[in-house]
């Protein structure tokens, strides 16, 4: 029995953790204004290639995942498609904007960067939030 429990629970333990997306832009200023932590708003579009590179490389990163659970209220919108402040453009896709709580823009990053990079773009936006 307890082998079956344990080959049962495998695929959970293979499945890393996952960034926890709130669903809406104004859900994630809620929670950011609860919390007191910055925004980070990532903008993409459903045909962009280095979109899907982000999201399959960079933010399935155990320690980016970490770094962004742990220190931001985040939320993913599709440009053209999703609610989401007008004054938050994306020109290039994909776009990492960095807020205050009140949607003060702190802070922003066009294009895919890899996992090292990124931990320096969060980094960056975290000290802009703390001054």
């Amino acid at each position: 029995m307890k082998k079956m429990v344990l080959w049962l629970a495998m695929p959970l333990w293979l499945m890393g953790a996952e960034i926890n997306w709130n669903s809406s832009f104004a859900e994630a200023q809620v929670k950011a204004k609860k919390e007191s932590k910055p925004m980070l708003v990532i903008i993409t579009t459903e045909q962009c290639r280095w979109c899907r590179k982000l999201e399959a490389t960079t933010l399935e990163d155990d320690t980016i995942i970490s770094t962004i659970n742990s220190k931001f209220s985040a939320v993913h919108v599709t440009r053209d498609k999703s609610v989401y402040p007008k004054n938050l453009t994306a020109k290039m896709v994909p776009m990492s904007y960095f807020l205050d709580p009140n949607g003060k823009v702190l802070y922003s990053m066009p294009g895919y960067w890899p996992t090292e990079d990124y931990q320096s773009i969060l980094n960056d936006a975290l000290r802009k939030y703390k001054k």
